[in-house]
């Protein structure tokens, strides 16, 4: 059985649409898999079993990017083509079965989307598959002894990201005396790219509990990192969502985007934010997406550190 599945072009809706794929993984054993999804996204799909061919889809002008893939994919016929790009490109294949994403319900989570083209209740959670090298690294990145707790500070839009300050004052807190998380190594992780966002963070971590991860990894050692972590507290990015996918405990922060969308998936998850709702960021008079100031000052260290509490509350009333 061949099956086509197209995914996102950002590293988080490609996340999210991990658990489809994982469905259609389990669902048809043996399957060979065609994956497309855009450059940042692809390598997280590099382990997935049956995996036959990644593509990478890169955005051109006039939307030729659409008639490279097409290239790639019409020579063969595909048992199953699942689009969550909602595009035409399903139509144009030799297909026996085609599921192709439509607009989803005002308040219904990405994740609940993509769960109805197989009509799947409960939605399939997100997950990654990584292989022994990636698991082998990311053990020499973050040793075993302690606990860890992973931040992710950067965010692939100003408008999204704390403030630097803050997640260190909140990693002082939380590693300190009384903390959640007393003693902890923090580890910090961002692109290479975003080394400016990570540093100030970086520089207010004592050196013996400072695990500086940025730039450091590929997207799934990355993953395998996330899954050696305690807790992860980050912006609403790609890496976010790679936490919870991982298992981790994850704490999203969110200003500027619609949690009830784009909310971390799972049990072991909660968001926290701000002061001020999406309506009232978006709808201020000086709001404009073309610029990076934040719009996470409303946000302060006190509600963050209280959802953290919350979180960890609740995960070890799990273990209870």
């Amino acid at each position: 059985m061949r099956i086509l599945f197209i995914t996102g072009t950002r590293i988080g809706d490609a996340v999210l649409s991990t658990g489809l794929l994982g469905h259609l993984v389990e669902r048809h054993r043996g399957a060979r898999f065609t994956i497309a999804a855009g450059p940042a996204a692809a390598p997280l799909f590099d382990a997935v079993p049956g995996l036959e061919l990644l593509l990478t889809v890169e955005k051109r002008r006039f939307a030729l990017h659409w008639l490279t893939l097409y290239g790639h994919v019409v020579p063969r016929a595909w048992d199953l083509v699942v689009d969550l790009r909602g595009s035409a490109l399903a139509f144009l294949l030799a297909a026996r079965e085609r599921r192709i994403i439509a607009k989803g319900e005002p308040h219904e989570h990405r994740v609940q989307q993509l769960a109805r083209l197989f009509d799947l209740d409960p939605p399939p959670a997100p997950r990654l598959w990584t292989t022994p090298e990636h698991e082998r690294q990311a053990a020499l990145l973050i040793p075993s002894g302690g606990p860890v707790l992973a931040i992710g500070p950067a965010a692939n839009w100003g408008g999204k990201q704390w403030p630097a300050e803050r997640f260190a004052a909140l990693a002082e807190r939380l590693t300190g005396a009384g903390g959640t998380l007393p003693g902890a190594r923090v580890a910090v992780l961002a692109a290479a790219h975003e080394r400016v966002q990570a540093q100030p963070v970086l520089d207010a971590l004592p050196p013996e509990r400072r695990l500086d991860l940025v730039g450091r990894t590929d997207l799934l050692t990355a993953a395998a990192a996330l899954r050696r972590a305690s807790l992860f507290i980050g912006n609403d990015t790609g890496i976010m969502h790679m936490a919870a996918a991982m298992g981790t405990p994850t704490l999203g922060l969110f200003g500027p985007s619609l949690e009830q969308h784009y909310a971390p998936w799972g049990p072991r998850s909660a968001v926290v934010r701000t002061a001020k709702s999406f309506a009232e960021i978006v709808g201020a008079p000086d709001y404009d997406y073309r610029s990076s100031r934040t719009h996470m000052e409303s946000l302060s260290v006190d509600a963050v550190e209280a959802a953290a509490r919350r979180l960890w509350a609740s995960i070890e009333g799990e273990a209870a």
